[in-house]
Order: C-alpha cells, then sequence, then structure tokens
C-alpha cells in the first residue's frame, strides 16, 4: 500500500469522526436562537379578545375608585386585562355603553335610564346589570331656618357641578317630590362655605356613598341639618330606601336619631351581547374572573365597602347579565325541597 493511500484512509476516518460533532454543533447552535415572535396581526387579535373596556366615570369620582380596583384583581394572571376609562359620569356612561366602540361594560346609576326613555324606548332591552356595586344616599343639607322640603321651594339649592350623581339624578328627585327650586350647579365646598357665612344657598345636595367628609370632619353650628326624604311609590322604578344616622354623622345627628332617605343604586352594567357572540363570551369570562375573586377585594387594601357589597343584590329597572345569573345560581343551588 503506498504512501498516498494510507494518508487517504487515515483522513477519511478523521472526518468519520467529526463530522457528527459538527452536525451536533449545527443542531445545537439552531436550538439556541431565538423563537420567532408572533405576527403582529395574532398580537392584535389576541389582546381585543381579553380586554374589556370599562367606562367609569369623572376623575375624582367613587366609580373610577371601584373601577381601578376591579382592573387590579381581574388582571391577575394575565388572563385578561380591564381597562378603565375615564368619562364624564354615570349618565354618559349609558351613552358610551350603547354607542362607544370598545366599551363593553360600565358603571351606571340606576336612574341614568330616565333621560334614555324617549331616545331608546325599550332601553332595559339593551342593557343588563351585573351587580350592585354600592348605593349612593341622597343627603340634603339645609341651614338652620329650613325646617322642611317645602321650605326650599322658591330657594337656591346646590347640585354640584355637571356631570356629578347629584347634578343629574338631585334634580330628578327635586322633580318627584314635586319641589320647585332656584338650581344652582358650582362646586360643593364652594357652596358649603356661603352656606356657612350667608342665606345665599339654602341647601347643598350630595348624593353619593355615605359617610361624607365634609359632613364627618366640618364644623357646623346648631340647626344645620339633614331633611328626610321618605321612600315611596313615586321612588320604586329606580331608587331603594336608605337613612342617615349618628354612626354616619355623630356631629349632626343624635345617637336615638335616624334620617330616612332615598339612595341610587350604582350598578355594573353590559350592553346585553348575543350569546353567541365574542363581545358576550368575552364580558361572561370577565364575570367569572370577578365574581370568582369578590373575596380578594374584601381583603385589606381595598376599599371597605367591598365587604357590604351582595352579589345577589338586585338593581331595579333592569334585568340582570345572563353570565352573572348563571354564576350566581352554580354557587347558590336551589335546596331541595
Amino acid at each position: 500500500m503506498s504512501f498516498f493511500t494510507r494518508v487517504t484512509i487515515v483522513l477519511l476516518a478523521l472526518f468519520s469522526l467529526v463530522d457528527p460533532t459538527i452536525a451536533q454543533s449545527r443542531r445545537a447552535l439552531n436550538d439556541t436562537r431565538p423563537p420567532v415572535a408572533p405576527p403582529e396581526s395574532q398580537i392584535r387579535d389576541r389582546l381585543n379578545a381579553g380586554t374589556i373596556g370599562l367606562a367609569a366615570g369623572l376623575l375624582e369620582g367613587a366609580p373610577v375608585h371601584f373601577a381601578t380596583e376591579i382592573a387590579r384583581v381581574v388582571n391577575e394572571g394575565g388572563d385578561m386585562q380591564v381597562l378603565p376609562i375615564v368619562t364624564r359620569g354615570p349618565t354618559e356612561n349609558v351613552n358610551d355603553l350603547l354607542y362607544l366602540k370598545g366599551v363593553d361594560i360600565a358603571i351606571i346609576n340606576s336612574d341614568s335610564l330616565e333621560e334614555y326613555k324617549s331616545q331608546v324606548p325599550q332601553i332595559e332591552q339593551r342593557i343588563a346589570y351585573i351587580f350592585s356595586l354600592f348605593p349612593s344616599e341622597l343627603h340634603i343639607f339645609v341651614r338652620p331656618e329650613i325646617k322642611t322640603l317645602a321650605d326650599l321651594a322658591g330657594k337656591k339649592v346646590n347640585f354640584n357641578t355637571q356631570g356629578t350623581a347629584a347634578a343629574y339624578s338631585g334634580p330628578l328627585m327635586f322633580s318627584r317630590l314635586g319641589i320647585d327650586v332656584d338650581k344652582m350647579f358650582i362646586p360643593h365646598p364652594v357652596a358649603l362655605e356661603k352656606m356657612r357665612h350667608g342665606d345665599e344657598i339654602a341647601a347643598v345636595v350630595f348624593i353619593t356613598s355615605k359617610p361624607i367628609d365634609a359632613f364627618v370632619q366640618g364644623k357646623w353650628e346648631g340647626g344645620f341639618k339633614f331633611l328626610p326624604v321618605e321612600y315611596g311609590a313615586k321612588f320604586q322604578d329606580y331608587y331603594i330606601s336608605s337613612y342617615l344616622d349618628a354612626a354616619d354623622y355623630p356631629n349632626l345627628i343624635a345617637k336615638d336619631q335616624r334620617i330616612a332617605t332615598i339612595a341610587v343604586p350604582t350598578i355594573l352594567a353590559s350592553y346585553k351581547w348575543r350569546p353567541d357572540s365574542p363581545r358576550y363570551r368575552r364580558v361572561a369570562r370577565f364575570v367569572e374572573l370577578l365574581f370568582g375573586r369578590i373575596d380578594k377585594l374584601r381583603s385589606s387594601g381595598f376599599d371597605p365597602k367591598w365587604k357590604d357589597v351582595n352579589l345577589t343584590t338586585r338593581a331595579p329597572g333592569l334585568a340582570r347579565f345572563q353570565a352573572a345569573q348563571e354564576w350566581i345560581d352554580r354557587a347558590s343551588p336551589a335546596k331541595p325541597k
């Protein structure tokens, strides 16, 4: 065997040993390459399929605070994201829920539906409630010379700035009471100072969840007080009965006194999507996550009012969203007879 032949055989043997190593190195190199990113269209579709637009309300209002806490709980785990939207208030939220793209659910006051009856005669067939968040109590705070609701006829009464619950629901309530007042819409802190130092303004009307800091922390001379409003047939369509007592305002209400009033339920509502539609399935998924984590909202670190929320409480004027009712039925099965 010649020298050239022997060299050729040795080189072939070496290549046979090295080649698998090279192939393995190439495979290893291929395995370490970064994964190919999904197309942008897939990212867009996935984000939209798992995102809920929640019309909340004015930045300074309680609904935005509650919407933010809802988002905080539902967004855990990354299965869904809730986007709270700052809007012009609970009444405008009905409009957003009916017509604005990207809004799936909204925080509204039950009597907001009154404004839309002429525009949308069968509005209760377009909107459903998910659950009742909290009641917003009517507070009619008056000067010492005012003794009864009738004394306010023709007097200046402030209903806070436009867009607030008081600015919408307050005049509606007074209309149902049959009392015609000189309506004002200036910031309540300004109106309270005018009440304190003169008789230009006879009363201020707050509609919000009790207690209100201005009456808990403020110092008021004797005679300033809350007027009672009795619940009756004229309020049964949208309102519920409530009261104010010393536990709410110890500086203004005696320990043995309870002042009757009415309250506007503030509710989380959804458009009545068809059950076979993607939007319905999206809201149904939101309901499952929110209701399943409601105990987290009742824990420390969240608004104490969550502890008073009862998912089974009904809201006047609307039917419950189907997926929400189904969840409640599963959680509270009927007892066998």
